[in-house]
């Protein structure tokens, strides 16, 4: 198979002491290309350097996660902006709302959204996007830039299907993760992911996050890798009710249309 992790926190410091076999692994595993999320001011200089030392193969976005909205001044809107200028910086984010943690005020969640997404009209890159249990408020700041946004992911979707089809009437893009592989919290996504067309639908492990709890044998620890995105692929088409080698090729497709990577 020839995958695109459109979403691994490869500079989580869990990588530190093994970042080459990890990526190693996932070559052997038929991950062709990675985008590796920058979600703070500390992480996304980082993903940056990290896509720069493997061209071609790593991507990065350049955000801050509705989790450190609290850093979101004007000194960082201006970070922000320069890593956008770099070609290796395909999308804008991760941003977004979290109001299941609420790690920053929500006033200042928005605030930072709202600068975020103005980022994404000024540079015309992809939205890389975030929302758990904020759907109101997050189609609210998304609304006040109808009409100027190009095209847009959300994330890990983990949500209901009024949410997933909202998403999809707007023409947005779904990122499935290993969370379909929980059978306590992700159940509902099984049926769900039928509904998203082809050409609408990438995948992501969100590494080190989100193990699939189906990988057998189980891990000795619960670190995820981009490796195990072929196990999500497998557990996706089955449950599309496809070949997997469909999946992955459409999502494949999909995701380098989105972002604008190159063939490998």
């Amino acid at each position: 198979m020839d995958l695109i992790d459109i979403g691994a926190n490869l500079t989580h410091d869990s990588f530190d002491h093994d970042r080459d076999a990890v990526m190693q692994r996932a070559r052997d595993a038929g991950v062709a290309q990675m985008v590796v999320t920058g979600a703070s001011r500390e992480h996304s200089p980082q993903a940056l350097a990290l896509a720069r030392s493997h061209p071609g193969e790593l991507f990065a976005t350049a955000g801050i996660h509705p989790h450190h909205a609290s850093e979101y001044t004007a000194e960082c809107d201006a970070e922000m902006r320069a890593l956008h200028m770099h070609a290796e910086v395909v999308a804008v984010g991760e941003c977004g709302l979290d109001y299941f943690r609420d790690f920053s005020p929500r006033p200042a969640q928005r605030r930072a959204f709202s600068m975020q997404l103005q980022i994404a009209v000024d540079t015309g890159k992809p939205l890389f996007l975030h929302q758990r249990d904020a759907h109101a408020d997050f189609m609210s700041v998304m609304r006040e830039f109808d009409g100027r946004l190009g095209p847009a992911v959300v994330h890990c979707f983990t949500g209901s299907r009024e949410e997933l089809f909202d998403y999809l009437d707007r023409d947005w893009h779904i990122g499935i993760t290993g969370w379909l592989c929980d059978e306590r919290r992700g159940q509902h996504l099984r049926e769900l992911v039928k509904n998203i067309p082809a050409n609408r639908l990438m995948i992501e492990t969100d590494a080190p996050y989100l193990l699939p709890r189906t990988v057998k044998p189980s891990p000795s620890h619960r670190r995820n890798e981009p490796m195990y995105l072929a196990h999500i692929v497998e557990e996706l088409a089955r449950d599309r009710g496809e070949d997997v080698a469909v999946t992955a090729a459409n999502s494949t497709a999909t995701a380098r249309a989105f972002f604008g990577l190159p063939s490998r």
